[in-house]
């Protein structure tokens, strides 16, 4: 498993004696290689427990693994194997072109002059990086440094990569190339991928697992096929607003991930047609 999550519970102090349950004991586990929406209103906890996930904060129970690796003591090892993206803020440097803050990125995990090269290549040809690599973020759109977020994640060669809310704000062929890449990213790297997003279509393109969580807790667990069969409904859509209405109908919270196949076989996660793919020489970068 890459991701193991046991129990976690995150609380938030307000005032001297007064607290504020985020997460509540919630337990979820993610294959390799999956690609899983996680999904919520505003405010149910999506943001602490991905920050939990990635080092930023820590829990005040459970237990987290990341790749067999656990906060804090793995904490360096942990994310040298895990790619960020935060539609909101950015990982580059703001006034420096987005190449030199690739050049930082490659010194600071020790990629190699080889897969360096591989992936710079792949960049160009999959996201066209080169129509503003020598420009800082601070003159791209938002579609143009999404992109190059997305390098920067990648350009290392992470086992798992956490995206939150990638697509927000971008016009729909922007939208589409960046999902693709995605997909092809999952398909030939064997990379899994934590998706946040409040976009139905994001959801629909890219995962077939989805965990979706409120107040706190985890209300579900599984397939977004299984999802559309207990809701007798297509519209996924729909279906979301229902759980963020009622509830999830039924008695079980967890109906389980029983049988949900992995995010490799995703029948959309073909290689961009006519562009070039993200085999080659290179593999994984050593940490």
């Amino acid at each position: 498993m890459s991701v193991i999550v046991r129990d976690v519970t995150k609380k938030y102090r307000l005032r001297r004696k007064q607290f504020k349950t985020a997460v509540q004991g919630i337990t979820f586990s993610i294959p390799d290689g999956e690609i899983t929406g996680f999904v919520g209103p505003n405010g149910a906890g999506k943001s602490t427990t991905i920050k939990m996930l990635t080092g930023i904060l820590t829990p005040d129970s459970g237990d987290i693994s990341i790749n067999g690796f656990r906060y804090p003591g793995d904490r360096r090892k942990i994310l040298c194997k895990v790619g960020i993206v935060f539609g909101q803020k950015s990982v580059l440097c703001w006034d420096i072109p987005v190449l030199d803050t690739l050049k930082l990125f490659k010194d600071m995990y020790g990629v190699s002059d080889a897969v360096y090269k591989e992936n710079m290549r792949l960049f160009t040809d999959i996201l066209g990086l080169d129509e503003f690599i020598g420009q800082p973020p601070r003159l791209l759109s938002l579609g143009q440094r999404m992109k190059a977020d997305l390098a920067a994640s990648l350009l290392y060669n992470p086992d798992i990569l956490f995206l939150d809310e990638p697509t927000i704000g971008i016009d729909v062929l922007s939208k589409e190339r960046i999902r693709n890449f995605i997909l092809a990213v999952n398909r030939e790297r064997h990379t899994t991928v934590i998706l946040t997003t409040h976009d139905v279509s994001d959801l629909e393109a890219l995962c077939e697992r989805m965990l979706i969580i409120d107040k706190g807790t985890l209300l579900y667990d599984g397939s977004l096929s299984s999802l559309k069969e207990r809701y007798r409904t297509t519209n996924l859509e729909d279906i979301i607003k229902q759980i963020y209405l009622n509830g999830l109908s039924g008695d079980s919270r967890h109906p389980g991930t029983a049988g949900h196949p992995g995010a490799a076989g995703h029948p959309g996660a073909a290689g961009l047609s006519g562009e070039a793919g993200l085999s080659g020489e290179a593999g994984r970068s050593e940490q």
